[in-house]
């Protein structure tokens, strides 16, 4: 057998769980224990006092019949019954001696007294059935199966099945492994919400701030604005004019209200167990809102319930007048017991009788709660929930509103305790998450800490780089003397009032670091701000106040910036920037921005790195008149574009890794007088056109890692060329021509197939860097002495078999600075190496 306690175990949960049980559920639980100790009840009734009582009932025929020898003995018969003993004496005592004569007849006095004494008695009127013991046990087994309705049996039974049913149903989506598992990390989850400190905390700031609002309005806030500067109102008029234009939305309007120290300060421990709750239950949200499995389970459940209750309650109430107290007996044992019909009592009826009528209204109670869970379920749609009452008594205006499973668990959750709701919001609010990580931040990265990081820059400004952090440290406004500051992958950057105290920043990087800013300081930083990088993945992601700083000087997008989106970067914007002079887009544009040319007016240098994207539009370069540089990298451009030479002011021009093969364009350039630099490295040219020579303005020419093999005559007819560079090409002969390029001060040719170098080289005396390396010389000119000014040497990767001692006339080539063979070096004289050696010592000397 079971006890009580197991049997209750069915309808057990974990005491956790009982905040996902509403009242209606919990007093179905009552119902179903009563019913089953009830059920209990019953059954042990049943086994050890349960049975039937059976006589046998006489036919009509057969009391007429046989009345004589059933019925007790008559007067008469008692009457011959007393005399026989005294007729009958004689006969027995023929032959007997007289002393046992005597002694019978002394016997037979006194029973014959005795036998007066009891005929003067009434006499049982009963009926004599002539039946044992062992009979009677037979004929009322027989009966108890026969006669007994089968209700009356196993009522207790069928009430105790039913009840376990019940008990199940209940609880049977705690049970279930796909619902419990969700179940138990909802309320581990909530539980954890619902006492974390910083719920306090946030909560508690709440009602700060809703206190100090009351008591500003109490007090009145007219006289605020009247603090307001002539100029302070200046910006924000301008500010609030362009605004509605640009359609940029500033996160704040007004700053952050200070929260009192007391509420700021959060243990290190409690701030990670709250970073690590925020992330538990974006998860959990995003895994329970996929489905409402939990929710049709609980619907599935209760259905269940209300179809067992309608079922029990109609086939019980057609038994209840069933069961009575007498009942006739007809089974076929006559030739068992002589007897057809018998007459039987069942001694449990009256008590089957009152705990079916108790059965009943307790299964109507259960079904009218039933009825009621089914009515709440459908009354109001339970797969969304909205947090709209949280919201306006709290200052977390973010709260979303859930849907499917999770939003039936927090209306269960109701049902317990609004209050954990709430607090469970809290954990929902990306303000909420923001402010948690600003203090932890903030008590991290003290301002100690942060002067610790900052560095000098190649150009010897302060600079400070974070990455990776979770916000923008307070401290890191307090570095005044800053002037670079670096953001690396930073998900919520917040620039509030106090950048206005960073006087000295003039270059702001924001690499994949979303930044928002408040009014006042996007008032510092549009009239301080010189230099932005801002690196994205989409496009989104730029800053809308970036387009409104009309101080800026600078400007680097790198990001996806393709065609189709061009409508979303917001350059039509850009006509604000008044003072912006270069312009970096490192992306994969199809074409240029057609609002691009806005900026013509003022821009100086535009830089476009497509990254192996083809630019295939340029029509609006020329409009840019005023440009100075250009540089169009990796746009897979095949020929130099021609809107290009409407450049007039172009003094520099970069087509770096593209796909030129051909520049027979090149004698167009002749009209852009202020050209100075030309680079078209990392191209595919196979010939340089002679009309080369009509570009007399160059000074500089990159021409490495092409396809040449010869270089025309008119190369070296160029007068003003100070910078060559030919390396990484193919080219076998150098012609004598290069001796004409008297102000040649640089020249490349490393990286070819050159086997003999002209002497009319030797005559550009004005050469400081020559770079000969992977080349196939045999024999350096000892006419190189000749180059008195040259200071870099490049000979590694050739065939030579010495270096000529007049290498001892460049007074200012250094060690360091010619790159050679070991072997080859020590063939220099032991004069010209000490000379090289010990100029270089002097110079490191000097530089010391």
């Amino acid at each position: 057998m079971f006890t009580l306690t197991e049997v209750a175990s069915l309808n057990d949960i974990q005491p956790t769980y009982r905040i996902l049980k509403p009242w209606w559920d919990v007093f179905m639980d009552y119902l179903g224990l009563v019913m089953l100790m009830l059920a209990i009840f019953a059954m042990t009734m049943q086994i050890t006092k349960d049975q039937v009582a059976c006589l046998p009932s006489l036919e009509d025929t057969e009391e007429a019949a046989g009345a004589k020898h059933n019925s007790f003995p008559t007067q008469s018969t008692r009457e011959a019954a007393t005399e026989a003993p005294a007729s009958n004496i004689p006969l027995v005592t023929k032959d007997l001696p007289d002393a046992a004569v005597h002694e019978i007849l002394v016997t037979h006095q006194h029973t014959a007294v005795k036998t007066e004494k009891y005929a003067n008695q009434p006499q049982p009127t009963g009926v004599r059935t002539n039946l044992d013991y062992q009979q009677y046990i037979f004929i009322n087994q027989i009966c108890y199966h026969v006669a007994l309705p089968w209700y009356s049996k196993y009522f207790p039974y069928l009430t105790l099945i039913h009840t376990l049913v019940l008990m199940v149903s209940s609880n049977f989506w705690f049970k279930y492994p796909k619902t419990s598992s969700k179940i138990e990390h909802f309320v581990s989850i909530l539980g954890r919400c619902f006492e974390s400190p910083w719920t306090t905390k946030a909560l508690s700031e709440t009602a700060c701030e809703d206190s100090e609002e009351n008591k500003q309005r109490l007090t009145g806030t007219s006289s605020a604005p009247k603090q307001v500067s002539s100029e302070g109102k200046e910006d924000s008029t301008n500010v609030n004019s362009s605004t509605p234009m640009l359609g940029v939305k500033f996160s704040a309007d007004k700053p952050i209200a200070e929260v009192p120290s007391s509420m700021t300060i959060l243990d290190k421990k409690d701030g990670e167990q709250a970073k690590a709750l925020f992330e538990k239950v974006r998860k959990f949200r995003a895994h329970v809102e996929d489905s409402d499995f939990i929710y049709k389970l609980y619907v599935a459940q209760t259905i269940v319930k209300t179809v067992k209750f309608i079922l029990i309650l109609s086939y019980t109430s057609t038994f209840l007048a069933k069961i009575h107290f007498e009942h006739n007996c007809e089974p076929e044992i006559k030739r068992l017991t002589g007897y057809r019909k018998f007459f039987c009592t069942h001694n449990m009826a009256f008590m089957l009788n009152k705990l079916l009528i108790s059965y009943m209204a307790l299964i109507l109670i259960y079904g009218m709660a039933c009825l009621y869970s089914l009515f709440w379920v459908f009354r109001r749609p339970l797969k969304e929930y909205s947090f709209e009452k949280v919201r306006e008594e709290s200052s977390f205006s973010d709260i979303p509103d859930v849907k499917n499973d999770f939003a039936f668990l927090l209306h269960m959750v109701d049902q317990y305790d609004q209050l954990y709701s709430k607090r469970f919001g809290v954990f929902l609010s990306e303000v909420s998450e923001n402010k948690l990580r600003e203090i932890s931040l903030n008590h991290e990265w003290t301002f100690e800490k942060l002067r610790q990081l900052v560095t000098r820059n190649a150009q010897d400004q302060q600079e400070l780089h974070l990455f990776m952090l979770s916000g923008l440290p307070n401290a890191v406004f307090d570095l005044t003397d800053l002037e670079v500051l670096k953001l690396e992958l930073i998900p919520e950057v917040r620039f509030s009032a106090k950048v206005s105290q960073m006087t000295s920043l003039q270059e702001l990087h924001l690499c994949h670091s979303p930044a928002k800013v408040e009014q006042t300081g996007f008032a510092f930083l549009r009239d301080h701000l010189r230099c932005l990088h801002v690196k994205f993945t989409d496009v989104a992601e730029i800053p809308a106040w970036v387009y409104l700083l009309r101080s800026l000087r600078e400007l680097n997008l790198i990001g996806n910036l393709s065609s189709e989106n061009n409508k979303m970067i917001g350059l039509e914007s850009m006509r604000d920037l008044r003072h912006l002079k270069t312009l970096c887009l490192k992306s994969n544009l199809t074409k240029m921005p057609t609002n691009i040319t806005e900026l013509s007016p003022h821009l100086l240098k535009l830089v476009v790195h497509n990254d192996g994207t083809k630019l295939l539009v340029l029509n609006s370069l020329k409009k840019m008149t005023n440009l100075i540089d250009l540089e169009l990298h990796s746009c897979e451009l095949e020929r130099i574009p021609h809107a290009i030479f409407s450049l007039t002011n172009l003094q520099e021009l970069d087509l770096k890794s593209n796909n030129i093969r051909t520049i027979e364009e090149i004698i167009s350039f002749q009209h852009l007088k202020r050209l100075t630099c030309l680079k078209l490295w990392h191209n595919k040219i196979i010939t340089i056109p002679s009309s080369i020579g009509q570009v007399k303005s160059l000074e500089s020419l990159h021409l490495s890692h092409n396809k040449l093999e010869s270089l025309p005559p008119a190369l070296f007819t160029l007068p003003k060329l100070r910078h060559l560079d030919l390396g990484h090409n193919s080219i076998t002969v150098l012609p004598p021509d290069v001796g004409l390029l008297h102000n040649l001060q640089h020249l490349a040719i490393n990286s070819n197939k050159l086997e003999v170098l002209p002497k009319p080289l030797f005559r550009c005396t004005k050469l400081k860097v020559l770079c000969l390396g992977n080349n196939a010389l045999t024999v350096l000119p000892e006419v190189a002495g000749q180059l008195v000014q040259l200071t870099q040497l490049e000979l590694r990767g050739n065939c030579l078999d010495r270096l000529p001692a007049q290498l001892g006339n460049c007074r200012l080539l250094r060690k360091n600075a010619l790159v050679v063979e070991d072997h080859l070096f020590d063939t220099l004289p032991l004069e010209v190496k000490e000379s090289i050696s010990r100029e270089t010592n002097v110079s490191f000397t000097s530089g010391l």
